[in-house]
């Protein structure tokens, strides 16, 4: 894997969120995943539009689950991570902590 290849950080949180998530992974309760883990205000649009990259890239798949009629008929999309997107994940956090070593950050 190349460094081109490495994730942003909304990226590995959406990502992380998946793992959290496991079977009950859509939209939404990634958004609260992200929001309620980080304390970070997320926009259901900012969510999407990772998760649409994501999949893209190879490293989620997604799947329409049955429709619910407390969702008008709707059904939604649940998304997973791919063996593809758990090693990009696990390449970009190596990076991060390779980045950290021997760093002494003073905290005021």
């Amino acid at each position: 894997m190349s460094n081109a290849d490495l994730l942003g950080v909304f990226e590995q949180l959406i990502l992380m969120a998946l793992l959290h998530l496991k079977d009950n992974a859509y939209g939404v309760t990634v958004r609260r995943e992200v929001e309620q883990r980080t304390g970070r205000r997320v926009s259901i649009g900012a969510v999407y539009a990772t998760l649409d990259r994501l999949e893209k890239k190879g490293y989620v798949s997604s799947f329409q689950g049955d429709p619910r009629p407390e969702r008008g008929g709707r059904a939604k999309r649940f998304f997973r991570i791919e063996r593809t997107g758990t090693v990009a994940l696990r390449h970009s956090l190596q990076t991060v902590r390779n980045m950290s070593k021997g760093l002494k950050l003073a905290f005021k």
